[in-house]
């Protein structure tokens, strides 16, 4: 009797396909489809912190993750603009629907034989 420790994972991920999108002030932003599981992972250790600036920088690296780049470009501008006003709420709502939507989507389960 042989031991075989292996076990091949695919290609990693069979999940949804589908852009993610939110609106804010009347502008639509994209985002990626499906996300790498790291980067949730770092959100989280990152965050568990009482550092205001490493925390505020993992909400940066976090939309630079998501946003495709020319979403990203023009959310990272208009979080600057000092006439359309983005809180701190809305932003955590923001993180917080994407979290989800990328960590709840149904996967397809096992074949039923």
């Amino acid at each position: 009797m042989t031991d075989n420790r292996f076990k091949d994972f695919g290609s990693g991920s069979d999940g949804d396909k589908t852009p993610v999108s939110f609106k804010l002030y009347g502008e639509d932003f994209t985002c990626v489809s499906q996300l790498q599981g790291k980067v949730l992972l770092d959100l989280v250790a990152d965050s568990s912190g009482d550092d205001a600036t490493k925390n505020a920088q993992v909400i940066d690296t976090f939309f630079n993750a998501v946003l495709l780049d020319e979403s990203f470009t023009r959310f990272s501008a208009l979080l600057k603009d000092k006439e359309k006003i983005v809180t701190v709420e809305t932003l955590a709502n923001i993180t917080g629907w994407l979290i989800e939507e990328y960590t709840s989507r149904p996967t397809s389960g096992p074949e039923v034989s």
